[in-house]
């Protein structure tokens, strides 16, 4: 336990008070307490305890409130349930269905013995069972209604016991906050009535909203469902699908375009990977795979390269490589410069950074859909939904690699009189370069990653075994094509990453 000296207990005194705005002696002398020992000390806020959440509103605590509303609102919940719910809603339904089923049955009886069925019998044990079922239902639903001070006692456990961990942490998370602020002025201090206003209102309003709902989930309807129209969904809908018909009209010859450049790079990479003899394609792959990893990952690609020709996989695997070659050739070429525009332009990557974020996060289907509307299916569509869904780790990483660039070494590079080309070229990329090579790297296999997805459009190639086995419940022919692409994957990986 260290001692506080003198001048510093003061200073330090000077500062709670500052902070914390109200009960500044009551802080002082807690904040003292909690400052002679690392770690958490007991100590309990009665006002805290309290207001519960409320407390850590007004005090700017954020995310302790949002857990603690959470957590005292289930306990209200339960509380709610108790006092004024319905316990036994599920179980009066139920029985009220059953007493219908029951009624028509009886129905059916009389209409048997009326004309002397030989089904009466049968129809009568149903009866009875129904009636057994009705029962027990209607004792269900008396039992759940007389279980209401059980919800009441167990929400009130709840709640005093949220109160005293509440009452127990409050200090903490304060004197916490507290030594951030001293480190940084904007973070949040004193105690605002506008918060304070504004965590009772969010706290009252959650609370209340979700007791109503649990506890009466009939009393409004606005609180079970959405408010909507469904027509709102097809007129939006329908705005869309005239959007699209109306780019692809005009640009048809911007869209033809990339079309044709697709469809030709694609064909020279086939060329070059699928109508080569197989020996050169393989020994060329094993040698790059040698030069650039080592012996070690060279004999696993010669024995992945055996597998994919063995299991009759070697064509349907130098398309899918040639489809993501063409789609990581493209990412790459226009990522990294746009990396590079970016790194030195904040204001730039700060419109883009939006951009590669919606990249990322939508699902890959769905770009499916832009690329078939505008571009129609087939493997150049293939080409354009995988580079836009690989893109994003080129740009990404050769910004961060460039941004970790030491700034002493710029300042000496250009106090030696470098260029600005030179400064890129000679000092920032090749510093960078580790960090772009990964970017590359996770660019190829996400793309790699798009394979399946994209032989939904005609993209052929080892997706396509994949989906067939999906569709035919094939697991074993499933199986092998999707080792096939990960040994694709594994042998990308290595030679792009190389030596470790």
């Amino acid at each position: 336990m260290s001692e506080i000296q003198p001048e510093t207990a003061v200073r330090i005194g000077n500062l709670v008070e500052e902070f914390v705005g109200q009960s500044a002696t009551y802080y002082r002398k807690t904040f003292a307490y909690m400052m002679q020992a690392p770690g958490y000390r007991f100590t309990f806020n009665f006002v805290a305890a309290l207001l519960g959440p409320v407390w850590f509103g007004a005090r700017g605590l954020w995310s302790w409130f949002l857990g603690f509303v959470l957590l005292e609102t289930f306990a209200f919940i339960q509380i709610g349930t108790g006092l004024f719910g319905d316990l036994g809603r599920d179980a009066r339904m139920r029985a009220e269905q059953i007493g219908e089923t029951l009624n028509l049955r009886r129905q059916q009886i009389e209409v048997a013995e009326q004309a002397g069925a030989a089904s009466v019998d049968a129809l009568k044990r149903a009866a009875e069972s129904l009636e057994g079922a009705f029962t027990k239902a209607q004792d269900a639903a008396a039992q759940a209604d007389a279980n209401g001070l059980i919800y009441v006692s167990f929400g009130l456990a709840l709640l005093i016991a949220f109160k005293l961990i509440t009452g127990s942490i409050a200090n903490w998370t304060l004197e916490g906050q507290f030594a951030r602020w001293r480190s940084d002025a904007s973070v949040a201090s004193g105690w605002s009535v506008t918060r304070f206003v504004f965590a009772v209102m969010i706290f009252v309003g959650i609370a209340v909203m979700s007791t109503i709902k649990f506890a009466q989930p009939d009393a409004f309807e606005v609180l079970n469902a959405f408010p909507t129209n469904r027509n709102w969904r097809l007129n939006v809908g329908d705005g869309v699908q005239a959007g699209f018909d109306w780019v692809k009209i005009h640009g048809r010859g911007f869209f033809d375009a990339i079309t044709i450049g697709m469809r030709t790079l694609l064909d020279w990479i086939e060329v070059a990977l699928v109508q080569t003899p197989w020996p050169v394609v393989g020994l060329v792959i094993v040698l790059l795979a040698y030069l650039s990893a080592g012996p070690r990952v060279a004999i696993f690609t010669g024995a992945a390269l055996a597998y994919l020709g063995l299991l009759d996989f070697w064509e349907k695997a130098m398309t899918t490589i040639a489809l993501l070659g063409a789609a990581a050739l493209i990412s790459v070429t226009l990522g990294v410069p746009l990396g590079i525009f970016c790194a030195r332009r904040p204001r730039a990557f700060a419109i883009v950074r939006p951009i590669l974020d919606f990249m990322q996060s939508m699902p890959s289907f769905v770009y499916l859909i832009p690329v078939v509307a505008f571009i129609g299916a087939g493997k150049p569509a293939g080409v354009i939904a995988t580079m836009i869904f690989g893109s994003p780790p080129a740009i990404r990483f050769t910004v961060l690699g460039l941004q970790q660039v030491p700034a002493a070494v710029r300042e000496a590079a250009l106090a030696f009189g470098a260029t600005p080309r030179y400064l890129l070229w000679r000092v920032d990329l090749p510093l960078a370069s580790k960090t772009i090579m990964a970017g590359v790297n996770q660019t190829i296999l996400m793309s790699l990653a798009m394979v399946v997805v994209a032989s939904l459009i005609g993209a052929k190639g080892l997706g396509e075994d994949v989906l067939e086995a999906l569709q035919y419940a094939a697991a074993g022919q499933g199986l092998l094509a999707g080792l096939a692409i990960l040994f694709c994957a594994l042998i990308l990986d290595r030679i792009v990453a190389g030596k470790p």
